[in-house]
């Protein structure tokens, strides 16, 4: 159980940043997996007053407030359509409706969970985030990072010609997962996978081996199948042993390339 002993909504990110520069002090986001844990919040600080709860499309990119739920990505037209309904694939099993109304896209990237759908499917993207001090930089090498006192003000989503695909693997619907799974097809035929919780968080794969350069066959896709599960490390936990995961990277990898490569990649 967490306890909090003050709460202030923040009237600006300068004031928000100043308060959580104290250790005891913590950004609360949707409150969900923060309240799972245990021990004394001096001051929960709340980013909602901030109007960083919208999506904004332009023709480049997508700009994804910190405090947008779960549930807007899901059900956000142009992002869906942009890729290909994969967002909505990697959102739609977490938890329940309820859930997803309040869980914020700044909590799931920020926390960087080795469970987290959210981090996985956009790991594959062309995707940044904006901290407040740190400035902007790739989701990719932000996901590598320490934890620091920092504010994780929205996600930054390029547009370029690109197919995607997610799938998750679940022991029951609304479970963590047991093995995650995204992949894109680039304009020029060069495809890029996340693997996440492996339990770890997501992992990115690219084919560095060129084994994908060329034709798409089935002798070509068994051989890369093979080169992922060598390059994914896995782990055993409660949902899943390490062996089973590997199999499951296997299996997820050649379902996505299955499904991407008669695909012609469009904006």
């Amino acid at each position: 159980m967490i306890k909090i002993k003050e709460y202030r909504m923040a009237e600006s990110l300068e004031e928000a940043w100043q308060i959580n520069q104290k250790r005891t002090n913590r950004i609360i986001g949707g409150m969900l997996w923060v309240k799972m844990g245990s021990g004394n919040v001096q001051t929960a600080i709340d980013l909602s007053g901030l109007s960083l709860d919208t999506i904004e499309e332009t023709e480049e990119e997508f700009r994804i407030g910190c405090m947008v739920s779960l549930r807007q990505l899901e059900q956000h037209k142009g992002l869906n359509e942009y890729s290909s309904g994969a967002v909505r694939e990697a959102v739609r099993h977490i938890v329940g409706v309820q859930f997803r109304n309040l869980a914020t896209i700044g909590g799931s990237i920020y926390g960087r969970f080795g469970f987290s759908d959210v981090l996985t499917i956009f790991m594959v993207m062309d995707a940044y985030v904006e901290l407040y001090k740190g400035g902007i930089l790739p989701l990719r090498e932000f996901a590598k990072t320490p934890y620091d006192r920092d504010i994780l003000v929205r996600l930054i989503i390029k547009k370029k010609p690109a197919s995607f695909y997610y799938q998750s693997v679940r022991n029951t619907r609304t479970d963590f997962p047991v093995l995650t799974c995204a992949a894109v097809k680039e304009a020029d035929e060069t495809y890029r996978f996340a693997i996440g919780a492996r339990p770890a968080k997501a992992l990115l794969l690219d084919d560095v081996e060129g084994i994908l350069h060329g034709a798409i066959e089935e002798n070509t896709i068994k051989t890369f199948v093979e080169y992922a599960k060598k390059q994914i490390p896995t782990q055993t936990n409660v949902r899943g042993s390490a062996a089973y995961r590997t199999h499951l990277a296997g299996v997820l990898v050649e379902r996505a390339l299955v499904k991407l490569k008669g695909e012609t990649p469009c904006r």
